[in-house]
């Protein structure tokens, strides 16, 4: 009887999400579905539900660095996404790593929470301006966090533009500008500065959307480890994440998760 080939191997820089909606949890799910192997390098816990973040702690830099030597080192990956990092040294050993893996790599600057608590902190913004951006394939901040890493306030489409501009000043070869916070259909624009997509989905009346960028950022890794273009893994992840978001359930008393199952579920009638 013969090995199986293995599938494309995505990892996935993040920290943990008890509740299971986002964070490393969100991102495992998702690669999954979009049939890749997913490993993790966790960076952070967090004591975490669908009402917000009770308590987060972060982990040694050198317990990071090795779980992603470890990874990187023996299995080998195809891309990298990168989530919370909650500190400027984190996010320095991190962007160093990803640096020095010769794969695509997703970087979600994770900023705050959909609950509003802060993931990271004010000190570590320089290290993701400075050091982590420049290294990323495609970056993509929603609308919070490109206020917060460039000053820039999007409040309606035609800014998205200007917002995308700023972030690729500081070096990502792409970028994400998420505008699911404005009012309207849910766009999107990708952009290197030269070629522009526009990409437009119709938004769902559903408030369970915890999870949302971690989704994101990891489906596009994923689409990116099986050889899709960047063009081509955006629109493919926000595909799945529409899907997601229209299949978001409640649990608990707050905000619910995407349903990053909803593939097998509407497969299996």
């Amino acid at each position: 009887m013969s090995e199986a080939t293995a599938p494309p191997r995505v990892l996935t820089v993040a920290g943990s999400d008890s509740g299971g909606g986002a964070g490393i949890q969100a991102d495992l799910k998702t690669m999954l579905a979009l049939g890749v192997h997913g490993m993790s390098v966790l960076t952070a816990v967090t004591a975490q539900n669908s009402l917000g973040v009770q308590g987060a702690w972060e982990l040694p830099v050198e317990a990071v660095r090795a779980q992603y030597r470890s990874v990187v080192d023996d299995i080998g990956v195809q891309a990298v996404k990168t989530g919370m990092l909650a500190s400027a040294e984190l996010v320095g050993a991190v962007a160093e790593l990803i640096a020095g893996t010769d794969v695509p790599a997703v970087v979600d600057p994770v900023g705050v929470s959909k609950h509003g608590d802060a993931l990271l902190a004010a000190s570590a913004l320089d290290s993701v301006r400075t050091e982590l951006l420049p290294a990323a394939t495609v970056a993509t901040p929603n609308l919070d966090e490109v206020e917060q890493l460039t000053g820039v306030r999007v409040r309606a489409e035609e800014e998205m533009r200007r917002a995308a501009d700023a972030v690729l000043e500081f070096g990502p070869r792409w970028v994400v500008i998420k505008g699911g916070h404005l009012r309207g259909e849910a766009v999107d624009l990708l952009t290197d500065g030269t070629e522009e997509h526009w990409l437009r989905a119709p938004r769902h009346d559903n408030r369970h959307t915890h999870g949302t960028g971690c989704t994101l950022a990891s489906a596009i890794a994923s689409e990116l480890a099986k050889g899709r273009t960047v063009p081509e893994a955006v629109a493919g992840a926000k595909a799945y994440v529409t899907g997601a978001l229209a299949a978001g359930f409640a649990l608990g008393g707050g905000i619910g998760p995407v349903d990053h199952g909803w593939t097998f579920r509407r497969a299996g009638g």
